[in-house]
């Protein structure tokens, strides 16, 4: 998009006024039949002043509505209020900070904002676009050509051109109209498409199932790197970065998890090759001996080492990490024999005591890349591949047992293949509670405001039976009833948004004030800015505590979307 805003800035007012002055159902009347009957999730990418994104979220639907000039979006926000719309500041070719939400959309809109392109921009733009969409999901694009742009560096489009780069990334037109202009401004002439993805049209399916059901395999490495990538994009899909084609992870992150799924198999005598005497997988060294002590479930994003058992838990996933680039991530290719999942990985030469295992230090054992269609579907879909990785890592394994003439326990292998969490591990977040309430702080249930004067839960804000996840922003004080009532459903935008204040004054209180512990805080946002798309940076509270929130947010979002997850509202 151009970076002369300068126009808007300074006509805002105007601009607004006239936007608003015109229904949504008048400008959009050509596709409106189009539209899903059924509500769900849009992204309006040049909000402007909000009007389209008020009438999508008034009608039940949840709205990123993306604008990048900061007047205008919070003009919009003023004019709009509603807890089913986020305003996000982003911005076409890239939209870097829709794709790191990790959302996939309903429906995409664009009124009145392709012209503002150059037509050195439109692939990598649609390239964007198609990535976001969600299989059967829609884009509408509307452009104007003609009259005067007011400085705004308006670009001619041509629709032929569009359709043809649409098509290229497996979008069909369904409707090409030429509405008139609805301000009756002379020489306008308006173009209205709407396109449609109508399958998993990325390839992004079949590629994984090839990986895991076809593929040559002499060991279990290559089921093992896809479900390490799979929890990666699950659980900490906030250390992606995005290059272009690919995202970009820290190696050390996918060794972890490699780590964390080999050490109960490997502790069974579970076999992850053929059976040769003297034989075993090649990261199995001193450093990963050292870590026989160690909980699976304690190598996690934010757990803290020291001394020995930093020492052998950076030499154990040195080892991983090399493993992974040379074996299972350089032998998983493309069709042209080419590495789908390219990686290096790098000794480094020292390493902190205490290891802290966050961004900075796993990104020093290297880097991997995944195609970005292949992780848009992993972040999509990880809860319904994973047990097929599973499934095929089981049956490899009882193929070596049977060929070396062993017994195969298939009751143990399930258990050892378990993705082992401590369950609903609430002890320091309870810890914390009790610890408030002897000082004699006042304590209040998050969703209801009800004081805490005796009995308490801790709930996990996003449902454990969702996603398990034990993170202290996810762990939250509530009366028994309030958590009885809700359970393991999801709460809803409404409740969500009049929690806010009480559940960020827990955060405060229990984990960010100064007579909070340096390694809970540092827990805290370790954690935060492992799971939650938002990036959660270290600066005033505020920000820590707004940004937290989004990031909360935007994951209950990909839940209830992804999931199709029942909501549950305050009686």
């Amino acid at each position: 998009m151009s970076d002369d805003l300068d126009p808007y800035r300074q006509g805002l007012q105007e601009f607004a006024a006239r936007f608003e002055g015109v229904a949504f159902e008048d400008v959009h009347a050509d596709v409106l039949d189009l539209l899903p009957e059924r509500s769900g999730l849009v992204l309006d990418v040049g909000t402007g002043s909000g009007r389209d994104a008020a009438w999508f979220a008034a009608r039940g639907w949840d709205v990123i509505a993306v604008e990048p000039v900061p007047e205008l979006r919070s003009l919009a926000a003023g004019l709009h209020p509603s807890p089913r719309v986020r305003w996000l500041d982003d911005r076409l070719p890239g939209l870097e900070h829709c794709h790191r939400l990790g959302l996939s959309f309903d429906l995409i809109w664009l009124s009145a904002v392709w012209m503002h392109l150059p037509p050195s921009q439109w692939q990598r733009a649609m390239r964007k676009l198609a990535t976001l969409l969600r299989p059967g999901g829609q884009i509408m694009v509307s452009f104007r050509n003609g009259g005067d742009d007011g400085g705004r560096g308006f670009h001619p489009v041509e629709g032929a051109v569009l359709e043809r780069l649409a098509r290229g990334f497996g979008l069909a037109l369904v409707r090409r109209a030429s509405p008139p202009d609805r301000s009756g401004r002379a020489g306008i002439a308006w173009t209205s498409m709407v396109f449609i993805l109508p399958d998993d049209q990325t390839g992004a399916l079949p590629v994984l199932r090839g990986v895991i059901l076809n593929d040559q395999k002499s060991s279990t490495y290559k089921l093992a790197l896809l479900r390490a990538l799979l929890k990666a994009a699950d659980q900490a899909s906030a250390f992606a970065c995005d290059d272009g084609d690919y995202v970009a992870l820290p190696l050390g992150l996918v060794a972890l998890y490699w780590l964390r799924l080999y050490k109960p198999l490997l502790a069974a005598n579970f076999s992850q090759m053929p059976r040769r005497p003297g034989a075993s997988p090649g990261f199995v060294k001193q450093g990963f001996r050292s870590l026989a002590d160690v909980a699976p479930f304690d190598l996690k994003v934010g757990a803290r080492f020291q001394g020995p058992l930093a020492k052998a838990l950076g030499a154990a996933l040195s080892d991983a990490a090399d493993i992974i680039a040379r074996m299972p991530a350089h032998f998983t290719t493309n069709r042209d024999g080419k590495p789908l999942f390219p990686a290096r990985a790098v000794r480094p030469r020292a390493l902190p005591d205490p290891l802290v295992l966050d961004q900075v230090a796993l990104a020093a054992f290297g880097t991997i890349a995944v195609p970005v269609h292949l992780w848009a579907a992993m972040r999509r879909l990880a809860i319904w591949i994973e047990p097929v990785v599973v499934s095929e890592w089981t049956a490899i394994m009882r193929g070596y047992a049977e060929r070396a003439g062993e017994s195969f326990d298939a009751t143990l292998a399930a258990r050892q293949l378990a993705w082992q969490d401590p369950e609903r591990d609430t002890a320091t977040a309870r810890r914390l509670f009790e610890a408030l309430r002897a000082r004699g702080q006042p304590l209040h249930c998050v969703w209801s405001g009800q004081r805490l004067t005796s009995a308490f839960h801790i709930d996990h804000g996003l449902p454990w039976a969702a996603w398990q996840c034990s993170d202290l922003w996810n762990l939250l004080p509530t009366s028994p009833r309030v958590n009885g009532s809700k359970s393991n459903r999801l709460v809803s935008a409404e409740t969500m948004n009049r929690s806010r204040k009480r559940i960020q004054d827990w955060w405060r209180m229990a984990y960010l004030d100064e007579a909070a512990s340096l390694p809970v805080r540092e827990r805290f946002l370790i954690e935060a800015n492992g799971t939650l798309a938002v990036p959660v940076a270290e600066r005033s509270a505020e920000g820590v505590l707004d940004e937290t929130f989004i990031g909360m947010d935007v994951q209950r979002l990909r839940l209830k979307h992804d999931q199709q997850m029942l909501e549950w509202s305050l009686p």
